[in-house]
């Protein structure tokens, strides 16, 4: 397990969602959430094991806009590197699309879900993703 600065990582992992927005070639508005780092569950606290975070999401569209930035992201994300290791619905009562994807390396993952709002009623629709980093012991 490599030994990495905490700020970089979260740096990284904040980049590696800009890449992804920018895969998606949508103009909506973006959540202005910041990458927190927290532990890694597998491993006990005095081990100062942790991963970055990063949630965000892209909103204030149509729903038909946000299926296609979901159809590019099916496309662009494998042509940067990433592995789709899931492509269908998720495991909520709406079984909203979802992507799941890993980088080459594997040194991040992205979960990518589509909202509809004709689905999750009063919610707006939109497009949420998470974006982390792998495990790493703090320097």
């Amino acid at each position: 397990m490599d030994e990495r600065n905490s700020e970089t990582v979260r740096t990284e992992v904040k980049d590696t969602s800009s890449r992804i927005l920018d895969m998606m070639a949508l103009k909506g508005k973006v959540t202005e959430t910041g990458a927190m780092t927290e532990r890694c569950s597998d491993y006990a606290a005095e081990e100062e094991v942790y991963r970055a975070s990063h949630p965000w999401s892209v909103y204030d569209l149509p729903v038909p806009d946000l299926e296609k930035a979901m159809d590019r992201l099916r496309t662009e994300l494998p042509k940067a590197g990433w592995k789709i290791v899931k492509d269908g619905e998720d495991d909520t009562v709406g079984k909203s699309p979802q992507i799941v994807a890993e980088s080459k390396g594997k040194k991040f993952a992205a979960d990518i879900r589509l909202q509809d709002e004709r689905k999750h009623g009063d919610d707006p629709s939109l497009i949420e993703v998470t974006v982390q980093s792998a495990c790493y012991r703090a320097k």
